[in-house]
């Protein structure tokens, strides 16, 4: 048979997340997952949970949820969506707002999941140039768009802005929906919440993947205006009601509860973080800025993906990116300070054998 049909199927090249290896021993920093456990209100989630209750179907609105993100951030519940984890909410938000014909705007350094979504919805788009230090130029996004999407702070740099930029780039994109992904935002940047009562077209998407340690239950956030909620709505309902399973709702809105477990870990990442760009300076790799769980760093003299391959030989696993303009770069989640230390030990090891 000639099999002409597979001529009809969807060509895409799908993103690629970080490697899950099962390797006894590994040091996983290539995923910026959290080192930490997530809340003890958590683990009681699922000790008590009544597992006859899985045989109805969830709260479609997530309602306990809801209203546990809504008093954290100091808005309304309506003013709150929630998914199966930010991916599928950024997927969602393509589909519900990036439907004109001009172009969505973000940067060309960035979060590889923006270019496959709008390949997969068929959704124009441009990538706009970081500068040499990786800086977004606000002035880069004074022009019509079909939308605005920008991480803050930023993957894989870390680099993140600050309100009066974060502002700018609302005060001259009002004609159309302006997204910040705020996947990172715990570790020290400052979140556009506050910015959600003067701008109706900005929608924040956030996720407990990080600075919560619930990667594994897969919640995603988005908080924006009424309109833009009840749109998210509309498209999630168009295709699956029930996208949130019950135990996740619960163990979810245990996690916002235990605000003080959630501000002492994420304290612990970003002291580690800044510790470790110390070590990494002191070896020679510039580092940028980072307000992240994870740092973005560079040597001189030693490639990159020599330095990925010496670590992953040694159960040491790191990122590195075979793309344009940062592939002699590598990004190193932030764990332990046991883990770190290992890696920084391996490093020194490394860089003395190879005499670079």
């Amino acid at each position: 048979m000639s099999g002409l049909w597979q001529d009809k199927l969807r060509k895409i090249d799908p993103y690629v997340p970080g490697e899950q290896a099962q390797i006894p021993d590994l040091v996983k920093l290539n995923a910026n997952e959290n080192p930490y456990p997530p809340s003890p209100r958590v683990a009681e989630v699922f000790r008590t949970f009544a597992v006859d209750g899985l045989r109805l179907y969830p709260n479609a609105n997530a309602t306990r949820l809801k209203t546990a993100l809504a008093a954290h951030h100091g808005v309304s519940p309506t003013q709150v969506f929630v998914g199966n984890g930010s991916d599928d909410v950024l997927a969602l938000t393509f589909q519900a707002f990036f439907c004109s014909e001009q172009p969505v705007l973000f940067p060309d350094i960035t979060y590889s999941f923006y270019p496959v979504w709008c390949s997969l919805f068929r959704t124009p788009y441009e990538t706009v140039p970081l500068n040499a230090q990786f800086r977004i130029n606000p002035r880069d996004y004074d022009r019509p768009s079909g939308g605005v999407l920008l991480p803050n702070p930023n993957a894989p740099t870390g680099i993140a802005e600050n309100r009066a930029f974060l502002e700018d780039i609302l005060a001259h994109n009002q004609d159309c929906v302006v997204i910040i992904d705020e996947a990172y935002v715990d570790f020290g940047a400052w979140s556009c919440v506050p910015l959600l009562e003067k701008y109706d077209n900005l929608l924040i998407v956030q996720t407990f993947s990080k600075s919560r340690s619930l990667a594994g239950l897969r919640i995603g956030v988005a908080l924006g205006s009424e309109t833009l909620i009840r749109t998210l709505e509309a498209v999630k309902n168009s295709y699956n009601s029930y996208t949130m399973d019950a135990l996740t709702i619960e163990a979810g809105a245990a996690s916002v509860e235990d605000d003080s477990y959630f501000r002492a870990t994420c304290r612990k990442v970003m002291d580690t973080r800044e510790r470790c760009a110390r070590e990494f300076e002191a070896l020679g790799f510039s580092v940028c800025p980072s307000s992240a769980n994870f740092l973005f760093v560079t040597h001189p003299t030693a490639r990159a993906k020599d330095i990925f391959l010496a670590m992953r030989a040694r159960n040491l696993f790191i990122r590195y990116f075979d793309l344009p303009r940062i592939d002699n770069y590598l990004r190193i989640t932030v764990g332990t300070d046991d883990e770190m230390d290992k890696l920084l030990t391996a490093l020194r090891e490394y860089l003395a054998q190879a005499n670079v």
